[in-house]
Formats: C-alpha cells, sequence, structure tokens
C-alpha cells in the first residue's frame, strides 16, 4: 500500500514535465513560460555584471599599476636628485649666493659656540667663555636645532641632537622664567621634532613642559612667570608688584597645544587656553590690555599699553593659534580678539614730521612716542592677518599700515652710523626719531618681518632691506670667535654676548627671506615667538583627546626637496 502511494506520488510529479498537461491549461503554460523567461534574464544579467565586473577590475589594474610606476619614478627622482639639478630650481643665482653667505655666518656663529661654549645656554665671545643664562639649559643648543636642520647642517645637528640625548638634564634647583623657557625650549625642542621626527625632541619638550604646568595653578588661571624647574613651586618677579605680565602669560598657547597634539594629552592644551578664556570674559572693547594682570582675579593693574616689551606677543599669539587652528570655528575667537586689538593699535599709530614714518606709540593714559624695536614684529603679524578679514578692503588698509610700518623699522638701522638699530626710538615733532636706548643685542623682529612682507608680497625690495641689515651684523657684530652685540649703535662699542635669538632667529629668518617660497611654507607651517616653526596639523578639541601614553611616532614632515635647498651651494 505504501508502494502505490509512492508510485502515484512519481506520477504525480512527472506530469508537469509532460507537454499535453500544459497545452490542456493555457494559464499554466503562460505562468511556465513567464518563468522561464525571468530566469533567463537573470542569469543572463549576472554573467553581463560579471563580464563588467571583471572589465572595470582589469581597468583598475591598470590604473593602480600606472599610479605605481609613477609614484616610483617620483621617488627615483626625488631621491637621486643632484646639487645641480636643484642649483637649476633656484630662479634668482643672487639668492643663492645670499642664502650661502647667511649659511656661512651660521656656520660661523655655532662653530664659536661649538668650541668655546659648548652645552652652556650662550657664547660669551669676547672673552671666549659660556655662561648659563637660563639655568643652564643649553639655550644655544636647542634654540639652534631647527636652524641647523633647515640649513642642511646635519653634521651638527645629529652632533646636537646626541647632547639633547645624553646630557640635557632639566632637573635642576633653578627659578626658570616659564615665558623664555616655553619659547626657546619647548619651542625649539618640538620644532626640532616636526622637521626631523626624532622622538626624543618630543620626551624632552613634555619633561620640561609638565615641570612648568604648577604655573598656572592660581586662582584665576592666569599663570605666574617664575617656576622652579625642580620643585615646582612658583611665583611672580618682585618688581612686577606680584602681577603677572601679560606677554608672558599669553605666549605659551602656540607650544602647549602643540605638545598636546603630539602626545595625545590634552591638559597641556586646556591650562593654556584657560587663560585666554579667562581675559576673554573681560576683553576691552579697544582689545588693548595693559602690561600687568592680576594672576588672583585676572583684572588688568593700571600700567603701560605697549605692542612692545612684556606686551608683544600676546597680540601675536591671537592671530598665530587661529592659523595653528586652521583657522576653524574651535579658534575664531583668538582671531575675534586679534581683530579688535587691531583696531586698539589704529589708535595709538601716528606719523613723525617731517619726513612721515608711521609709528605705533605707547599708552599710559597719555599716548607716549615711543617706538621699541621689538614692535618690528608687527608689519609682519599685520601682513601675516590681512588675508583673514572678511572685508578685502580691511585686510588691505592693514597690508599698507605692514608696509609703512616695516619702512620705520628699516629707517631705525639705516639712521645710525653702523647701520644697527637701537633698542628703541623716540619721535619729535620736527625732528622724526632719535635713538633712546642705544644698544644693539642683534635683535630680529625687522628681519623676521622682512621675511613675512617678502613672502606675502613678493616685493623684492624687502629681500634689499634684509641684506642691507645683514651686513651691517657682518661689518659691525662678527668677530673671530662669534658675533657679538654693540653697547652703542652710534660708537659701534660692541658688548660680549651672543644671544641664542641671533642663531634661533636672525640667521634664520635672513636665510628664509633668500629661501624658495617651499621652503617652510606659511600654508603649512606657523613660526613661535622664537622663530620656531611649528607643522600645521588638524585641531582636536575632544575632551578624550588623550588616546595613548605612548609618545606619537611619526615621519619627519620635510620634503626632501626642501631639506636638499639647504646644500644648495654646498662645498
Amino acid at each position: 500500500m505504501a508502494r502505490n502511494k509512492l508510485v502515484n506520488g512519481s506520477h504525480g510529479i512527472w506530469k508537469y514535465f509532460n507537454p499535453a498537461f500544459y497545452l490542456r491549461r493555457p494559464r499554466r503554460l503562460a505562468l511556465l513560460i513567464i518563468l522561464f523567461v525571468s530566469v533567463s534574464m537573470v542569469v543572463w544579467d549576472r554573467q553581463s555584471l560579471s563580464r563588467d565586473y571583471q572589465f572595470e577590475v582589469s581597468k583598475l589594474n591598470e590604473e593602480v599599476l600606472r599610479l605605481q610606476q609613477m609614484l616610483e619614478e617620483i621617488k627615483s627622482v626625488t631621491e637621486d636628485v643632484s646639487v645641480n639639478s636643484l642649483k637649476d630650481v633656484q630662479e634668482d643665482p643672487v639668492d643663492a649666493q645670499r642664502m650661502q653667505r647667511v649659511k656661512e655666518a651660521m656656520i660661523h656663529a655655532w662653530s664659536s659656540y661649538e668650541k668655546y661654549a659648548w652645552g652652556q645656554d650662550e657664547l660669551q665671545p669676547q672673552t671666549k667663555d659660556g655662561v648659563d643664562s637660563f639655568g643652564g639649559l643649553g639655550a644655544t643648543m636647542i634654540d639652534a636645532l631647527d636652524t641647523l636642520y633647515i640649513m642642511g647642517l646635519d653634521e651638527q645637528f645629529q652632533k646636537a641632537r646626541e647632547w639633547v640625548a645624553s646630557s640635557l638634564d632639566f632637573d635642576k634647583d633653578y627659578a626658570a622664567s616659564m615665558f623664555e623657557t616655553t619659547i626657546r625650549v619647548v619651542g625649539g625642542l618640538l620644532s626640532a621634532y616636526d622637521l626631523s621626527g626624532d622622538k626624543i625632541f618630543l620626551e624632552k619638550a613634555t619633561d620640561i613642559a609638565d615641570r612648568l604646568l604648577p604655573a598656572w595653578d592660581t586662582q584665576s588661571g592666569i599663570p605666574y612667570n617664575i617656576i622652579n624647574l625642580k620643585h615646582g613651586n612658583a611665583h611672580n618677579p618682585t618688581w612686577a608688584g606680584g602681577d603677572s605680565i601679560l606677554a608672558d602669560s599669553g605666549t605659551e598657547q602656540l607650544e602647549f597645544i602643540a605638545l598636546s597634539q603630539r602626545t595625545g594629552d590634552p591638559k597641556y592644551q586646556q591650562k593654556v587656553e584657560k587663560v585666554i578664556s579667562v581675559l576673554n570674559k573681560n576683553f576691552p572693547a579697544d582689545g588693548l590690555l595693559p602690561i600687568y594682570i592680576n594672576p588672583d582675579t585676572a583684572k588688568p593693574s593700571y600700567s603701560t599699553i605697549t605692542f612692545g616689551a612684556m606686551g608683544d606677543s600676546f597680540y601675536e599669539y591671537l592671530l598665530k593659534v587661529w592659523v595653528f587652528g586652521n583657522r576653524t570655528s574651535a579658534v575664531k575667537h583668538y582671531r575675534d580678539m586679534w581683530e579688535k586689538s587691531m583696531n586698539g593699535l589704529l589708535s595709538l599709530v601716528r606719523k613723525s614730521t617731517p619726513s612721515s614714518f608711521t609709528y605705533i606709540c605707547e599708552k599710559n593714559g597719555n599716548l607716549i612716542d615711543k617706538m621699541d624695536e621689538l614692535a618690528c614684529f608687527a608689519p609682519g603679524m599685520l601682513a601675516l592677518g590681512a588675508s583673514g578679514y572678511s572685508d578685502p578692503a580691511e585686510g588691505k588698509k592693514f597690508l599698507s599700515l605692514a608696509e609703512e610700518l616695516a619702512w620705520t623699522c628699516y629707517n631705525f638701522y639705516q639712521s645710525t652710523p653702523t647701520k644697527l638699530a637701537g633698542e628703541n626710538y623716540f619721535f619729535n615733532s620736527g625732528s622724526d626719531m632719535s635713538v633712546g636706548t642705544s644698544w644693539n643685542i642683534l635683535r630680529p623682529e625687522t628681519v623676521e618681518s622682512l621675511f613675512y612682507l617678502w613672502r606675502l608680497t613678493g616685493n623684492k625690495t624687502y629681500q634689499e632691506w634684509g641684506w642691507n641689515i645683514f651686513e651691517a651684523f657682518e661689518k659691525n657684530s662678527r668677530i673671530e670667535s662669534g658675533y657679538v652685540g654693540l653697547k652703542d649703535v652710534n660708537t659701534g662699542v660692541k658688548d660680549n654676548k651672543m644671544q641664542s635669538f641671533f642663531l634661533a632667529e636672525t640667521l634664520k629668518y635672513l636665510y628664509l627671506l633668500f629661501s624658495p617660497t617651499t621652503v617652510i611654507p606659511l600654508d603649512e607651517w606657523v613660526f613661535n615667538t622664537e622663530a620656531h616653526p611649528l607643522k600645521i596639523k588638524p585641531r582636536n578639541d575632544q575632551v578624550n583627546l588623550k588616546q595613548s601614553n605612548k609618545v606619537l611616532l611619526r615621519k619627519p614632515a620635510f620634503r626632501i626637496r626642501q631639506r636638499h635647498y639647504g646644500r644648495i651651494t654646498k662645498k
């Protein structure tokens, strides 16, 4: 009985394969045809897609192979390019010659330091010995690292690197200037790291920054300006009456934000950005702050307003943090504060008679017709910030002001018998300018501004002015054992110190003034106030910025082509 059911069941299945079954049932025949056509289309479509896919994969493989070949060619050209071919890239042979002259000046300064003051903060060229002006932190060594690297002085750079790795020790019972230590040491080490990718520089920068952090532990977050590197106790200088100094308190943002980016630890960025947030709460309408700030209340004390000593770099960093932050909304308040300050600067601008030199006054109740050479950073700052105005007319106005101020600063040099500028100038009706404090300590601010104006306008006049200043340094400040400042720019009497910033800033800006614009391009790097270039990176404002306790390793950021420019005329 079971077998009969199986046979009948089988017969029931086979009937569907009999054409006669469908001829007697037209609807089922139509369904069968539709099913057959649908299956055929699906199979055909899949085969077609497979062929198309294979064809596209083949094309992509060919494109990948072509790109790989192009990449290999580019690598080959980059790695095998000769010094002579790089000379061909240099548009102006005069620029190449001047670069070489500045490079030779750097070699003379460095070899003198190496011979007479190795490992100490600064060289005293006349007595041929060294002095620890900054507690024995190797200030000249660290300040010069990135200049050596940019100029292609690899042997000198590597020797300095070995000293940093083996001998640089921050565990010192020394009351350090938080400002000077940040801009010279933290900035110099971070720049060396960004250029070379060598993690020893980042490790050392983190060490010294950790020792500085307690300076921000005040009621308001405005930092104390002096801190003991060994014990961490911080205070302000007695001559400031217990107050913090504006520039000293507002010129750590670039370095500490950069350190947070490179280590992944947000604590550095948080400390320095709180300072700006606190100052921004009661920021004056004209954007001008006195040079003394109470660290407990964050309120300004009645004191001088200036773009010179103790005020200058606060305004500089408002702009540069905005640039360093990729000009995003996260840093818009920096730009807003800076634009307020620049409107305030306009209220300090006057012209001399009879020559109409434009200058920036100081203010202490009334305007004071005095301008520091330190304030000659302002033309470069204004030129850098001019393109960020939403109104092109505003940008043009401030660029024009930058050019007028640069002319005044250049004449600070040209107006003296040595063609070197004094420390500050007074302006008197009918007699233009006269030197106030008459020393020259190899400062960089004017050549810094000439560098920015040359890069941003392409006007070669700024190169010529810079070259004249360089030749004045060569004539008056170069001696057999290094470079010295002048006690008096009128008589040419020499002092006995080669300031570390002469290697960090003055010679670097002079070298870059004659370099191709692809060397440290301004859209990729930001210079701190000690001329240490820091690589612009995407800004991270997440609270959980810290993702790892490990030091972040990275490849050198400097392009091969750019590195070799330091060797264009190397013998």
